[in-house]
């Protein structure tokens, strides 16, 4: 039985101070921001608590410098959740290289998806537990990025194998997203319910719907 995949927590390093970026540096500052922002939001516990100076202090920068990248606090979160978006995909894929079955890979891409959300919960709490969203952060976005296509992708490969009934694999995949984001948004916004084991809690909800998806 598979083990729920934690992601490794990341050392907390006190940046240096940081001179002012020479010319044709604006894409290395705007991703040192992102680094100090991602560090900051984690260490303050939620979006309302960090703030512009203090991301500018991690950083090392002055709090205009960072408002020639973002419009606004809004902005900077939101960025630094896409970025971590993209981290979670690449270790969710990560945690599949070796494995061509592609009902294991599955089981094992819900598992790898609510460790890192555990292992990340303000991150991801705010991409994924809030009514707040930037307008240009529309439904088309969000279903084009790298992780929710990948998903997709599997699901499809489950179906060609004959381990998931044929359906709309769009419907299918959406569901699968739902189950997991469920069992990881509650962990991470009810942390203190006597919970089961999260690995045995994480086996029984997978197994159970896998194997109504391999009888439809």
């Amino acid at each position: 039985m598979g083990r729920v995949a934690q992601a490794p927590a990341e050392d907390v390093i006190t940046p240096p101070a940081r001179t002012r970026a020479r010319r044709g540096e604006g894409e290395r500052l705007r991703d040192e921001i992102l680094v100090a922002a991602a560090r900051v939001l984690a260490e303050s516990g939620s979006e309302q608590a960090m703030s512009i100076r203090a991301v500018a202090d991690a950083a090392g920068v002055t709090p205009p410098s960072i408002y020639m990248h973002f419009a606004d606090k809004t902005d900077l979160v939101y960025a630094v959740c896409e970025r971590n978006f993209t981290e979670l995909d690449a270790y969710v894929e990560s945690q599949l290289a070796g494995v061509d079955d592609p009902s294991e890979r599955l089981a094992l891409r819900g598992r790898a998806y609510i460790g890192f959300g555990l292992d990340h919960a303000e991150q991801y709490r705010v991409l994924f537990m809030t009514t707040e969203f930037p307008e240009h952060y529309t439904p088309e976005k969000m279903s084009e990025m790298a992780g929710y296509q990948h998903l997709v992708d599997n699901v499809r490969e489950c179906m060609h194998a004959g381990t998931i009934a044929t359906d709309d694999p769009e419907v299918v995949s959406v569901g699968l997203w739902a189950l997991v984001h469920g069992i990881t948004s509650l962990l991470v916004s009810r942390p203190s319910f006597p919970w089961p084991p999260v690995d045995t809690l994480v086996d029984h909800v997978l197994a159970t719907y896998a194997s109504g998806l391999s009888r439809q």
